[in-house]
């Protein structure tokens, strides 16, 4: 693990280049509660990048794994945390990459492809489909989950999910539930047709989470959608069908 500081936090971050040398660098972004091991490096995903000759980089997002944390709410809109991808890359002196995210880090994507649209040159948006336009549901129990003293008090289903998510990666749960309060700014159908990079939007079949793949695509000018056949939100990253899909992708949009 590396750092770098960034916006008064330290951010911890992994670069691999793959055995060849100077691959196409591909910038991965966590979701919510998650860490740059569990989305990317434990499911995978380095191995997978590096065995077809892609760079392949991932961070912890503020408030997660082993960068540092806040408990204001503020410090955790999607632009800000967009801006954490922008700077690692700056850091890094990485002019452009292929940019990929899951769940949270598919919206800080997307935040990151309108504010910095010379830094991304493709997205992957996994586990997030229209719900970024429409939203994902009712996540206040979860907030009121992460801070339950005694998490078998927790009766919403979501809710106990991610309290059990946020206890077996020993997260910060208090910086969590500060996250989850400002990371789930929707994005407009207009920003969506703004955002002209290839993208492919991955979501599990039984994702109860993401929303419709298809319908987020219809509105993006370059966008295709690929359904992870029978895999729910916590298992669809990890996808074998998922990563081959996504490494024809970048063949077919090399840098």
């Amino acid at each position: 693990m590396q750092f770098f500081s960034h916006d008064g936090f330290d951010l911890a971050f992994l670069d691999r280049q793959p055995a060849s040398g100077n691959g196409d660098p591909v910038l991965m972004i966590h979701g919510f509660a998650s860490s740059h091991y569990v989305n990317w490096v434990s499911p995978g995903w380095f191995k997978t990048l590096n065995d077809a000759g892609y760079r392949a980089i991932a961070f912890d997002n503020r408030g997660h794994g082993s960068s540092s944390k806040s408990y204001d709410e503020a410090d955790y809109t999607p632009a800000k945390m967009a801006s954490d991808a922008a700077a690692l890359l700056d850091h890094l002196g990485i002019g452009r990459a292929h940019v990929m995210g899951y769940s949270m880090g598919a919206r800080i994507s997307a935040f990151l492809a309108l504010s910095d649209p010379d830094k991304v040159a493709t997205l992957v948006f996994g586990g997030l489909g229209i719900g970024m336009v429409d939203g994902v549901g009712d996540w206040d129990p979860i907030a009121e989950a992460l801070l339950a003293d005694d998490p078998a008090a927790t009766s919403h289903p979501r809710g106990r999910s991610f309290r059990a998510f946020a206890d077996q990666t020993r997260s910060d749960r208090r910086a969590l539930a500060a996250c989850i309060a400002k990371s789930r700014e929707l994005l407009s159908e207009d920003d969506m047709t703004r955002i002209a990079q290839p993208t492919l939007i991955a979501v599990g079949t039984t994702d109860d989470i993401g929303g419709s793949p298809d319908e987020l695509a219809a509105l993006m000018p370059n966008a295709r959608a690929f359904h992870i056949e029978g895999r729910d939100h916590m298992l669809a990253v990890g996808d074998k069908t998922f990563k081959q899909r996504v490494l024809e992708f970048y063949a077919e949009n090399p840098l």
